[in-house]
């Protein structure tokens, strides 16, 4: 998936991990492995054997994130949980580094999976998923389109603890107007000099 920011292919250990633990290791305090079942990972041997255990996965599917201007792998998000039959799947595993974060390429990165599932796959619901404790998550799901549907009432156990899971959903009769919406905050005349963004996506949306 080629975007103006960023694109986006199936991860390859050989050639991400590498730039992706470096990426990682940005984030001094650990926060982005809170709510992940697995990591973080203090040597980069130990993270170089998951990312070839996941990358061996078509379900979940890892997706990596690699940023145009560098060429630097800077964050990974999968499509999880795929049922083809009824048209549903998710995406989760998310894991963006520090480089990522609150960038245009972020932003892009999530919609260029959106138009993937309902444009060029058909699929008619798509799905988010995370951990009730999980603020910025919840924030991320809702500012990206997301409809919030209900909590899983301790829905699974990772890293000794109970898990309480929000479930959102994005529909196929949605998807046009949010669609338009990101096309419009992606377009470069949407940032300033700076690159500050002019609308935020949100206010987008609601108009």
């Amino acid at each position: 998936m080629e975007g103006r920011y960023c694109r986006v292919e199936p991860v390859d250990p050989g050639r991400d991990a590498v730039d992706l633990y470096a990426a990682y290791q940005l984030d001094k305090e650990g926060r982005n492995w809170t709510y992940l079942p697995h990591g973080p990972y203090s040597r980069f041997e130990d993270y170089l054997k998951y990312l070839e255990r996941a990358a061996a996965s078509d379900d979940p599917f890892v997706h990596c994130v690699i940023e145009r201007s560098s060429g630097r792998a800077v964050g990974v998000a999968s499509y999880m949980r795929i049922d083809a039959a009824a048209g549903v799947i998710e995406v989760g595993g998310i894991n963006y580094s520090p480089l990522l974060q609150r960038t245009p390429a972020a932003t892009e990165a999530m919609y260029m999976m959106m138009r993937r599932v309902f444009d060029e796959l058909g699929y008619r619901r798509y799905e988010w998923k995370c951990d009730a404790l999980n603020a910025p998550s919840r924030a991320a799901a809702t500012r990206l389109g997301f409809q919030y549907e209900g909590l899983f009432r301790q829905a699974t156990v990772y890293k000794g603890r109970n898990r309480d899971t929000c479930w959102c959903s994005i529909l196929d009769r949605e998807w046009p107007a949010l669609k338009q919406a990101f096309e419009r905050w992606l377009d470069p005349a949407n940032f300033d000099a700076a690159g500050q963004q002019r609308q935020n996506l949100s206010n987008l949306r609601s108009g």
